[in-house]
């Protein structure tokens, strides 16, 4: 199964290699983990160009061997038993298109796109051969930018730009949560449905709740409820609610004794002084329950809204003395329904389950049984709309989602899947597949047989990660272009989101842009995949900076600066998003208050949360800044963060340039520490449990958001510290042996763990392995080709057991 579409072939001509980059003997578990990425990526040119070809390891099992067998031909291709059976029997019926027609259209599709898809992934593999011979050539020299750039510009590394008119987006029928309004963005895996349920109804998240159960209120959160801890809550909200919604004469929030609503409109708001009111009363915008004693006010701020809840007899609002029992703050206006970093689908099972979440999402029909605390059985579903009676007298009814709208995030160009093949058994596209079965669902909601459940506008939102020029983008335009017709649906109704997560991207983003602005309606910045691309393209250039460093270094600046630049200048605002990365640490909350709000004043119009109660949280963000002026101001200085100099800051190496005499002995013990910990907390879960994104500790018990974009960078940077001599193989085997040692400390209490001592030879540890020992040839430093195949092995040995 060549997972990467790579045919086995003789490598292009190249520069030739100094010897001393393959002067050290292979470790076994090196030659080994070069055997894994010959299997699943074919024999690649890089592999080729970085070490001796391995003999392609035979499947684990033969239930492995006989899986392509479970297929059915269908229109020149064969298709997984099960995965067409869910596509036909359940996604299928009601969209009103045929299966014969779908699966004909479908089978052209690979058949037309394949060829151009893989010689995109081979154009890859030759400018990164290009900028390895580079470097080996300049290696130890100061870096001259300006020759840097040339060559880059020579080998077409930066493309010229297509036109000379500027790149002017031109999407249409874009939702609000996405063209106007800025807010927080989940991003959750798809393949758990408790996990993407739970996103959708983050819409609306309680405030006194996110502030009860968090650091950001200092104190004591664990036992039964705690009228003090109670108290000093109720006084951080109405903080919140007196910045936002200031009273007039000087009043408080903490002061009001009475809530109720005037004929024309006006909050009535009673204290011991008397009766005031909202010093913009256009913020209060409607009721429920009666005027006198209203049961919500819904107020609105920066487009975002606000719901006072109001029960005196609730046991919370008896503690308030306006009998306040709830504020509930719209909070995750998008989220991300994940099928690529945080998932983990590796086999038709597993996209059987996460296409099936994202229909039930589509439809509407999606139902997770729950335990409560007490042990009883429940069924969560996705929330209601929510309706309030307008304030002024006559207003009718304001009617608000109850969900985020709703994106799905498809795997990458690299990925290739054996739940597709061609006749001859060869692998194909995996994200040909998710873009005409994510849209199929989509229909429903499109259609109205979804009863509203996502976008209003008539659109289905697909955010593609990893692409690297504006020639991928123009295949990923094309593809969507063929499914639209393949579902009869009017052009550019598949909007796209192009994740800035590779240095070729970064240097290129108005030029991708370019290639889709009929569809284009998200960008982002991406630090943790930008710096594992960023160590893996400049392997060859020398020994990289400690990570912290790497993010302190010149380019992270330009990148976070030109990334929003581009999204202003091609004029993005009205008509997309400019996307900010993940809060990394979810039990950290007072930090984020504290730090997250960067984001938008850097021009972010969303960024990346990873919980709903951090939805909630960052949502004080939006009501303390209004995106829009900040990104306003911005697009003035944007031209000014597009040039020559910021070009060449995005260019400087983050490389020790001192080599490794400049790094302390004890400084680089602690940095492999760090990595292999990181690495083997996060693949034991990944390979061991098909968990793709999970809090995993830190060396400090700091619980951190790790998927496969962290995995990355940890892997490469010991890689690459490997290869320059930083450090030794013998000293990263004693480093990850005893790493694992803490790692299984760590996870004693799960029952699902696969332990990775004292055996060292279960498929996490060797997946380990393989990404340090083989990280300098996988391609582009991704993570995924290991994964995949080492989980494989081990739901392999859990059948055969």
């Amino acid at each position: 199964r060549l997972l990467s579409g790579r045919p086995p072939a003789a490598p292009p001509p190249k520069p030739p290699r100094p010897p001393e980059l393959d002067s050290a003997p292979p470790h076994p578990s090196r030659a080994m983990s070069r055997a894994i990425h010959v299997t699943l990526r074919g024999l690649s040119s890089r592999t080729a160009a970085r070490g001796p070809r391995a003999v392609p390891r035979p499947p684990a099992t033969a239930t492995d061997a006989g899986r392509a067998n479970d297929s059915v031909a269908v229109a020149g291709i064969r298709v997984d038993k099960g995965l067409k059976n869910l596509v036909d029997s359940t996604i299928m019926p009601g969209t009103g298109v045929d299966a014969g027609a779908f699966w004909r259209g479908f089978a052209a599709i690979v058949t037309d796109l394949g060829p151009r898809n893989r010689a995109l992934l081979d154009r890859r593999d030759a400018l990164q051969r290009e900028l390895d011979a580079y470097h080996v050539a300049h290696k130890g020299s100061a870096q001259d930018l300006g020759a840097y750039e040339a060559f880059l510009k020579d080998i077409g590394y930066i493309v010229k730009p297509a036109s000379p008119e500027p790149v002017v987006v031109a999407t249409t029928n874009v939702d609000p949560e996405i063209a106007e309004v800025a807010g927080p963005q989940l991003v959750c895996p798809v393949d758990n449905a408790r996990f993407i349920v739970n996103a959708c109804n983050a819409r609306w998240g309680s405030l006194l709740d996110a502030l009860y159960g968090t650091d950001v209120v200092p104190g004591d959160r664990t036992g039964p409820y705690n009228p003090l801890r109670g108290a000093a809550v109720f006084a951080e909200a109405h903080a919140f609610l007196d910045r936002t919604f200031p009273l007039r004469d000087g009043a408080a929030w903490g002061d009001v004794e009475s809530l109720s609503v005037a004929a024309d409109g006006a909050l009535e708001a009673g204290t011991a002084g008397g009766v005031t009111g909202l010093r913009k009363p256009e913020q209060l915008m409607g009721f429920t329950g009666d005027r006198v004693r209203a049961s919500s006010l819904l107020l609105r701020n920066h487009g975002l809204h606000v719901d006072i809840q109001i029960d005196p007899s609730h046991a919370v609002g008896r503690t308030h003395r306006a009998g306040i029992k709830d504020i509930q703050v719209e909070s995750a206006l998008t989220a991300i329904c994940d099928a690529e970093d945080s998932a983990c689908a590796v086999d038709a099972e597993d996209k059987a389950r996460a296409y099936a979440n994202w229909h039930g999402l589509m439809t509407g029909s999606i139902v997770v049984p729950m335990k409560s605390k007490d042990g009883a059985v429940f069924e969560r579903r996705m929330n209601a709309d929510r309706t309030w009676q307008g304030a002024r007298d006559g207003a009718g009814t304001i009617t608000l989602p109850g969900r985020a709208l709703l994106l799905c995030r498809n795997v990458g160009l690299h990925m290739y899947s054996d739940v597709v093949t061609t006749e001859d058994g060869a692998a194909t596209p995996e994200h040909f597949l998710d873009a005409a079965v994510t849209t199929l669902a989509a229909l429903h909601d499109l259609r109205g047989r979804g009863g509203g459940a996502n976008s209003r506008e008539g659109s289905v939102y697909v955010v593609k990660p990893k692409m690297h020029s504006p020639e991928e983008v123009a295949l990923v335009d094309e593809l969507f272009a063929r499914v639209e017709s393949l579902l009869d649906l009017p052009a550019n109704t598949v909007k796209l989101g192009i994740m800035d997560e590779e240095r070729r991207a970064t240097v290129n983003l108005p030029e991708m842009v370019r290639a889709a602005r009929h569809r284009v309606c998200f960008i982002n910045t991406g630090f943790l995949d930008r710096t594992g691309d960023e160590i893996h393209s400049d392997m060859e250039a020398g020994p990289m900076l400690p990570k912290a460093q790497i993010k302190t270094a010149d380019w992270y600046t330009a990148y976070e600066q030109a990334n929003v630049a581009t999204g202003l200048e091609a004029g993005l605002l009205g008509k997309g998003q400019i996307g900010k990365g993940m809060w990394a640490a979810p039990d950290n909350m007072a930090q984020m208050v504290r730090e997250k709000s960067g984001h938008l004043e850097a021009g972010g119009s969303c960024a990346w949360v990873p919980s709903p109660t951090a939805a909630t949280l960052h949502a004080m963000h939006y009501h303390a800044t209004e995106v829009r002026a900040v990104q306003e101001a911005l697009r003035a200085l944007a031209p000014a963060r597009r040039t020559s100099a910021v070009l060449h800051a995005l260019l400087t190496l983050p490389v020790a340039r001192a080599g490794a005499a400049a790094l302390a002995p004890e400084a680089i013990q602690a940095e492999l520490d760090n990595n292999a910990q990181g690495i083997l907390g996060y693949v034991s879960r990944w390979v061991g449990q098909g968990v793709g994104c999970s809090k995993v500790p830190d060396l400090g018990g700091t619980q951190l958001m790790e998927d496969r974009a962290t995995l990355r960078i940890s892997s490469q940077h010991i890689a690459n510290w490997l290869h320059h001599g930083v450090v030794s193989e013998a000293q990263v085997l004693e480093a990850l042996r005893r790493m694992a040692k803490l790692v299984d400390q760590q996870n004693a209490g799960d029952p699902d763990y696969k332990a990775l001592a004292p055996d060292f030879d279960g498929p996490e540890w060797h997946a380990a392995l393989d990404l340090v020992f083989c990280g300098r040839d996988a391609p582009n430093g991704y993570t995924e080709f290991t994964l995949t195949e080492r989980r494989r092995e081990r739901k392999a040995l859990a059948r055969a057991a």
